[in-house]
């Protein structure tokens, strides 16, 4: 349940506003009460509405009473169907706002606990709104100042103070905010949480076992969350394990104390731990972290009081996340989706051999933990695995033989895949609108058959088909919690029949993981955390005996029996799953584990009380509420109101600024107003004023003498004298991410120019222009797990430009086109960047050309750091300076793996990364007229620090240094220093 910017929590909208069919308008409505608010599509999802406000009228009760919280205005809760998996993430700034992705939620290695998926994610999110938003004495006097909760915005980088007077809670690293969620979701979900976490557990004791690095509070932010297999996740890991422990040895009150921000309180949570603790944060994590090696070195302790199992592990190293695989005895090598830090995530043939891997095909869009979901038909020696993971999943065929890879199914929304050898059929599930469906799919796979779909509360996953064809294993979870395996004939379930040939459980809301026939149908094996550690176990279907068969000190998941007690098994290590292989016979007894959260509740009771009950207490049909259509205009309301600065030909300015926008900011306004008190300038041209309204795909704006922060610092300026009124409309042609094909068409009227729009340094007197443009851009880049730049893939744009001057109409057309492929080394990659452009009009006029040169960066700055892949930049020449009414451009980049920093600085402020790159352009212009040719080529290196301020916000100090050779003239040389404010 990953937190986000409340100002990007309308994404997922924007993204089926664009995308749908049908007006946006026409499918959002929303109901509120008096504490909510609930938006949601009309028809599809209005029967979750109830159950939804229900839950989350239910949690808002408890945190009101556990924190002492009154919101500073109603929630926002937004349910949306994007994603094939069910999460949620929340926001306070400006406004208290959650998504909920309502697909059923993945269970893979117990990760999530079973818990009914609308309240856990209404009592998690939550726990995020009341310790964000919760606000005391200079915090709700500084909202009043400003009207608001004020969001950081480049634009104008006072706003980042504004931010944190107004919601320094907001200013926290992750793994607290994660962390307090994660320890109350927990108890309020009596006991099913992370808290009380089989795989939390697992992590701890294999890093104890191993004697891996325990990454410190500044470690884990700066360096731990971004280059482990696992990254965003260990926020939630060593968050929730930190916050059990303090619960543990102080009290829950003093953790709830910490967390909430009352009258007396510090506003910065470091400050407000050392006031409630009487120790600094860093003390008490390192003696969390003694004590945690002591706690597993008796779990380990336990678990060795019976024979452990044997390992043979067939590959020397980690593989990270690993997705369900496949032994091919033929090739002697294993199948299985996979991703890992230092290379793009892949379907990958593992050697039993030798452990060498063989990167077989990309996979789109990669999920954490399971990557894809893979299925394998060893007749045809063909391999399916989902794509868009993260989005509606996409069926792909993978050709051994050939390697090549073909989309069978579009946005088909079927995972769990299992192939059936008797038919060659695939049987998945299938995700829509909150249910899930047990569906067929056919060959030539080109189509899907829905066999059963489920209430509502139900899920089904880890799917397998036996040997034969004739029986199916899934394991079920109810509304309940409770989970549990069937095998189901599949004769019977073609005709919708769900009644099971036979079941079995671990009691209650143990998930049972990855169960899968043996290759004689007899046996069922699959994990648990039965013992509290994920061992694997053995049904036979007969007998319906259930046995363990392993003893691990970590934990074994996703066997494949290979036939006489053998397996190969994936067991958990730091760095990621590895493949071993054990032999698999019955055990008697098993030593089980305890739980840090176990000791916990036993210690303090009071735990007990937390738990809220079920949310149909809430009488939500007696409530009074309001229902009506939210609309995609209008509705909005001020959201901030702060004072800003500006710069203007070199002259300060100083004035307001207005943010405006609707509860899901799907519509945003603001206005800015400065005024330059320099009398140098003339008086038409001290007053500065910018106006502009912004909905999902179109923005119209207006400005007369635009001024800029950002021109008060360098040589890059932006202001402008005159006056401008535009409108753009962006369209999305192709969604699919990483891939976007966007298309950009905007029209604009200007006067009283003495500079050109684009190029500062070429002036011009213009009293009256026109002007239109459509830019067409394509994107399809990736990255590895540890990287910080695009290692792979294609970016291009296709740009047309209209300008009608003093009678005259000036066209422009230019292009991009980039293409980079990744180096052996890991996180490291050549890119060629290409540009060429041309304009039929007369090169003596200043519209008709393109203008190159510089890096392009102010000192202080918000544009992308890296401004010499821009086509107009040219390091080495002045701004401007190269000019031409036809160009063509190259550049060879290469981008060295970054260095990363784990020990600079302090949680609040500290540096994450350098990221070195150098390279080499070469530029022509004016190739159909040699007496005003220009050749020149340039080489140059930068280098880009990047640093956290403030736990949240991002900030690049960048230098380079470049020089150009052109026939003729003598070299020229330039160096560069810029700050990137909030990137």
């Amino acid at each position: 349940m990953p937190r986000r910017p409340a100002w990007l929590l309308s994404l997922a909208t924007v993204v089926a506003v664009v995308a749908g069919p049908q007006p946006a308008a026409a499918q959002l409505a929303q109901v509120e009460t008096h504490d909510i608010r609930i938006v949601y599509i009309e028809g599809a999802h209005a029967f979750l509405v109830p159950h939804a406000a229900r839950s989350f009228l239910n949690s808002l009760k408890f945190q009101r009473a556990l924190f002492d919280f009154t919101p500073s205005e109603k929630p926002t809760i937004l349910l949306i169907d994007l994603a094939d998996t069910g999460n949620a993430a929340a926001g306070s700034v400006p406004r208290n706002s959650v998504r909920v992705q309502i697909a059923p939620m993945s269970y893979v290695f117990e990760t999530m606990a079973p818990h009914e998926r609308m309240t856990l994610l209404a009592n998690h999110e939550l726990v995020h709104v009341a310790t964000m938003d919760q606000g005391t004495g200079s915090d709700l006097a500084f909202r009043r100042l400003f009207s608001g909760k004020v969001v950081p915005i480049d634009e104008q980088p006072e706003s980042i103070l504004y931010f944190y007077l107004t919601s320094p809670r907001v200013a926290a690293p992750r793994w607290y905010i994660e962390g307090i969620a994660v320890f109350v979701e927990t108890w309020m979900g009596a006991g099913l949480g992370r808290a009380q976490s089989g795989y939390d557990e697992m992590v701890f004791r294999a890093m104890v076992r191993d004697g891996a690095r325990f990454y410190d509070p500044l470690g884990l932010v700066a360096e731990g969350t971004k280059i482990d297999f696992q990254v965003e996740a260990h926020s939630y890991l060593y968050g929730g394990r930190f916050m059990t422990w303090l619960a543990y040895h102080h009290s829950p009150a003093k953790l709830i104390e910490w967390v909430s921000r009352k009258p007396g309180s510090k506003a910065y949570y470091s400050r407000q731990f050392r006031e409630v603790f009487g120790t600094p944060l860093e003390a008490a994590w390192a003696e969390w972290e003694a004590f945690e090696h002591e706690f597993q070195a008796r779990n380990l302790a336990e678990i060795r009081k019976h024979p452990v199992t044997d390992t043979r592990d067939l590959s020397p190293r980690a593989l990270g996340s690993v997705s369900r695989a496949f032994f091919d005895p033929a090739a002697n090598r294993l199948y299985a989706g996979l991703n890992f830090p230092g290379t793009v995530a892949h379907i990958g043939a593992v050697s039993a051999e030798t452990g060498r891997i063989d990167h077989l095909a990309d996979v789109k869009g990669p999920r954490m933990y399971r990557v894809t979901s893979l299925a394998w038909d060893p007749e045809a020696n063909v391999l399916f695995y989902t794509a868009d993971n993260g989005a509606y999943r996409d069926l792909v065929r993978l050709d051994l033989a050939t390697r090549r890879t073909e989309v069978l199914q579009k946005d088909l929304r079927v995972g769990d895949l299992a192939f059936n050898r008797a038919d060659r059929s695939i049987w998945g599930v299938r995700h829509l609108n909150g249910l899930a469906s047990i569906v067929r799919i056919a060959p030539p796979y080109r189509a899907w058959t829905r066999v059963v779909s489920l209430p509502y509360g139900t899920v089904v996953y880890d799917l397998d088909v036996s040997p034969d064809g004739t029986m199916l294993a899934a394991s079920f979870g109810e509304v309940s919690g409770q989970q549990n395996v069937r095998v189901l004939r599949t004769d019977t379930l073609l005709e919708g029949d769900l009644t099971p040939l036979t079941e079995f459980d671990f009691g209650g809301p143990v998930v049972p993981n990855g169960f899968v026939f043996s290759p004689d149908g007899r046996y069922l094996y699959g994990s648990s955390y039965y013992t509290g550690v994920s061992n694997i176990f053995r049904y036979e279907i007969a007998t319906k005996a259930l046995e363990a068969v392993t003893n691990a000190e970590t934990g074994f998941f996703s066997p494949i029996p290979l036939g006489d007690d053998e397996l190969i098994v994936f067991r958990y290590s730091g760095e990621g799953f590895v493949p071993t292989r054990v032999t698999a016979l019955p055990l008697q007894e098993l030593g089980a584990i305890t739980f840090l959260g176990e000791q916990t509740i036993a210690r303090h009771e009071v735990l007990k009380t937390w738990e809220i009950g079920s949310p149909m207490a809430i009488p939500f049909d007696e409530m009074e509420k309001t229902t009506r259509p939210y609309g995609l205009t209008g509705g909005l309301k001020v959201e901030s109101l702060y004072p800003v600065v500006q710069g203007y030909k070199d002259t300060a300015a100083v004035g307001l600024r207005l943010e405006l926008s609707d509860p899901l900011r799907l519509n945003n306004a603001h206005v800015t107003v400065t005024w330059s008190p320099d009398g140098r300038l003339p008086e038409r041209e001290r007053l500065h004023a910018a106006v502009s309204y912004e909905r999902y795909d179109t923005t119209i704006a207006a400005a007369w003498n635009p001024a800029d922060f950002y021109d008060l610092f360098g040589p890059t300026k932006r202001s402008r004298k005159g006056y401008t009124v535009g409108v753009t409309r962006t369209k999305s042609l192709v969604y699919d991410q990483p891939k976007r094909l966007d298309l950009k068409i905007d029209g604009r009227f200007a006067g009283g120019l003495d500079q050109l729009p684009q190029y500062q340094n070429v002036p011009v007197k213009v009293d009256r222009l026109v002007s239109v443009g459509a830019d067409l851009s394509y994107s399809n880049q990736v990255a590895s797990i540890g990287g910080v730049d695009a290692e792979k893939g294609r970016r291009g744009s296709l740009t047309l430009r209209g300008d009608y001057v003093n009678r005259t109409l000036f066209t422009r057309l230019y292009g991009t086109f980039d293409v980079g492929v990744p180096l052996p080394s890991g996180n490291s990659s050549i890119w060629v960047r290409s540009a060429a452009g041309l304009s039929p009009q007369d090169r003596g006029e200043p519209f008709a050309n393109f203008f190159f040169g510089g890096f392009g960066n102010n000192y202080v700055d918000r544009a992308v750091e890296k401004q010499y892949r821009q086509y107009y930049s040219f390091p080495g020449a002045d701004l401007n300076a190269i000019g031409g009414r036809n160009f063509a451009r190259t550049m060879l980049e290469w981008n060295l793996p970054p260095l990363r920093f784990s020990r600079v600085g302090t949680p609040g402020a500290y540096l994450s990364w350098l990221r070195p790159a150098v390279f080499v352009s070469g530029l022509v212009t004016n190739l159909d007229h040699a007496a005003s040719r220009r050749r020149a080529a340039s080489a140059g290196a930068q280098v880009d620090l990047r640093f956290t301020i403030l736990s949240v916000l991002d900030l690049t100090l960048s230098a380079g240094a470049g020089a150009t050779v052109e026939h003729g003239r003598p070299v020229s040389r330039e160096t560069m220093v810029s700050l990137r404010i909030l990137r």
